[in-house]
């Protein structure tokens, strides 16, 4: 059994366009809790990333800084407030149809026995950081994978 079914990592299925050259701000969270992270499922749909495990996150909007629009996403998809926010560098990544530019966060839940809801999304996991690199995960989080496993690694 597939523990974490979804198309092939970083799958393009024929999104035919060129993605704009100034980048989307988004944000996304890795959630640490006992020694494992959060990866959150994609929504079915015709959509590239349909299926697709992700680090729950969202757009920055126009004035907000990354940290605020991080607790806000999370707020509205996950229905829990996290802190211990420690940034991590910025990818920047081109999709077919949007280029993004990645701004996450090591986090923590702000409420550690609280469960976080699959409000927006189709399932939630958490994995151990070793078994990150076996998620078929959107496209954008694949270089997190690695900068948040030397993160560990110098903690």
């Amino acid at each position: 059994m597939q523990p974490f079914p979804g198309p092939p990592r970083g799958s393009r299925s024929g999104i035919p366009s060129t993605p704009p050259s100034d980048p989307l701000p988004v944000v996304c969270a890795l959630i640490e809790r006992d020694g494992r992270v959060l990866v959150a499922r994609r929504p079915p749909g015709d959509h590239h990333l349909a299926d697709l495990w992700e680090f729950p996150g969202g757009k920055i909007d126009a004035g907000e800084m990354p940290a605020a629009a991080l607790l806000r996403e999370i707020r509205e998809e996950l229905g829990v407030t996290l802190t211990d926010l420690r940034a991590l560098p910025v990818h920047t990544h081109a999709y077919p149809t949007v280029r993004i530019a990645l701004h996450p966060f090591r986090a923590r839940l702000a409420m550690p026995t609280t469960e976080p809801r699959a409000l927006e999304h189709a399932a939630l996991q958490w994995v151990a950081p070793a078994a990150l690199r076996d998620v078929a995960l959107a496209a954008a989080d694949i270089p997190i994978v690695e900068t948040y496993l030397a993160a560990l690694a110098g903690d």
